[in-house]
């Protein structure tokens, strides 16, 4: 019996000792993952407000493994979360999207984001988080999925689930001259999504590449680019956009938009140049109206950017608003399903919207207007104040319509967060954000779903979204 017990205890000595052999090398493990040379430079704070700062620097494999280190939890997290929302929508599982990432977009992305790609798989690795090159491809190609999809079904003659008329919506506007108060640029956007992944939306990329300008971005976890898009570099372009609504057409052989999109913000040193590097292999991924500013012209500029049909339009006095409307005749017949002539509709309601501000606060316009105007919930078409689909800050949620303007596949969605600037802020690379509704109405997720149970897909992933205060974000010096 002695001799039993003495086994006994020898066999759990055994174990504890080879469980504290495994601690001690998951300590080291992650320790030399801490030391490691390529996180010099890098730089995560604290949350502030709803979000999250990471400062990036160096080769774009070092700027893609800090990257994925310091974010590899969000970008798990927002992993899950698109993994849920695509196979969902698109009624295709997670692996057609990494198919689709090595064998669709892969051969059209330059060798500095590979690497950079690649550096976020590394670092999300070191940090314990396992994933591959193609999860994060995937992740990135999320906003022109739909497109690629649409387009791949009618090819296979499958009925297409998803329409790309329920997809984001955005509101923004840039302007300067006689509409601002002191004459230069203001410019300023709020997401809309749905809330799975809106509300991950909110990280603070500023970013030192060793090629390119410092740039200065808002985010989501594991992607390259911003998104949804908006960001200061340091020759003084500023840069946000809205997608069109009802826009179909996607060239495989082009480069992503991410991949554009993310060199425009890193190369542009002139409107020209963001027209350029935006057009340049266009696959008609994730079509928007794109604003533009350079500060030091003054000079204001939209590019609306569809497949077949680019139209670049600037102006030194004046502006452009933008709600996920189309705006050229030919575009609309040729490349959307959007009726421009339906004012019922969120984006031709925003679109009157927009141009009533505009009139209302002609010399008036600042900092405070602009973000004044991302809560507005004036809704034109039902002519009172009422926070829903057709309202500047969107809240599809709290609409009687929202389950049946943004029905299952789709989820809960509207305004997730809110960003904005002015000229001197922008030479500083400085801007303002707001996460969640700026308005300062919360999103509650569990009440949300027990009154829509048509929602309850997400209740495992959906959280709550608070309506945080405007808060100052600076680039690095």
């Amino acid at each position: 019996m002695g001799r039993f017990i003495s086994i006994a205890m020898l066999i759990v000595l055994a174990g504890m000792c080879a469980l504290s052999a495994s601690a001690k090398s998951k300590s080291k493990s992650a320790q030399d993952a801490a030391n490691d040379p390529r996180l010099t430079g890098a730089l995560r704070r604290p949350a502030d407000h709803g979000w999250i700062y990471v400062h990036l620097t160096g080769t774009p494999a070092q700027i893609g493994f800090q990257h994925g280190y310091l974010l590899a939890p969000e970008i798990d997290d927002m992993l899950k979360a698109e993994t849920l929302l695509m196979t969902r929508e698109n009624n295709k599982d997670w692996q057609f999207f990494r198919d689709a990432a090595q064998n669709m977009m892969w051969p059209h992305i330059e060798q500095q984001y590979r690497d950079e790609l690649q550096g976020i798989a590394d670092g999300a690795n070191a940090a314990g988080v396992k994933l591959d090159v193609w999860d994060v491809v995937a992740l990135n190609g999320s906003n022109e999925w739909s497109y690629y999809v649409q387009q791949y079904n009618k090819e296979h003659g499958i009925k297409s689930v998803a329409s790309i008329s329920t997809g984001e919506h955005c509101s923004a506007f840039v302007a300067t001259g006689s509409y601002t108060k002191d004459g230069r640029v203001v410019i300023a956007h709020n997401n809309w999504s749905e809330y799975l992944d809106g509300e991950r939306s909110i990280v603070i990329f500023d970013i030192v590449p060793a090629q390119g300008l410092h740039f200065i971005m808002d985010g989501y976890p594991g992607a390259i680019h911003s998104g949804d898009d908006f960001g200061i570099n340091s020759a003084g372009i500023v840069i946000t956009e809205t997608t069109i609504d009802g826009f179909f057409g996607y060239d495989v052989k082009g480069i992503p938009e991410f991949v554009r999109a993310r060199k425009a913000m890193q190369y542009s040193k002139s409107i020209d140049d963001f027209a350029r590097l935006m057009e340049m292999g266009n696959n008609g991924g994730y079509a928007n109206d794109w604003l533009v500013a350079d500060i030091n012209k003054n000079e204001i500029a939209s590019l609306e950017l569809g497949l077949k049909n680019v139209t670049l339009e600037r102006k030194t006095d004046g502006y452009f608003v933008s709600s996920n409307f189309p705006i050229n005749e030919k575009l609309v017949r040729e490349e959307t399903d959007y009726d421009v002539h339906d004012p019922s509709l969120s984006a031709n309601a925003r679109h009157i919207r927009w141009e009533q501000l505009m009139a209302q606060n002609r010399g008036t316009i600042d900092l405070a207007a602009a973000e004044r105007f991302e809560s507005d919930h004036y809704d034109t078409f039902e002519k009172k104040v009422d926070p829903d689909e057709r309202s500047l800050c969107g809240h599809v949620d709290l609409s009687p319509r929202g389950s049946v303007s943004w029905q299952p596949p789709y989820g809960t969605a509207g305004t997730v967060q809110n960003k904005a600037t002015t000229a001197d802020m922008a030479e500083k690379m400085q801007f303002m954000a707001a996460a969640g509704h700026a308005c300062g109405i919360d999103f509650k997720a569990a009440s949300h779903v027990q009154a829509h149970p048509e929602f309850s897909w997400e209740k495992d992933l959906l959280r709550d979204m608070n309506s945080e205060p405007w808060t100052e974000f600076e680039a690095s010096k």
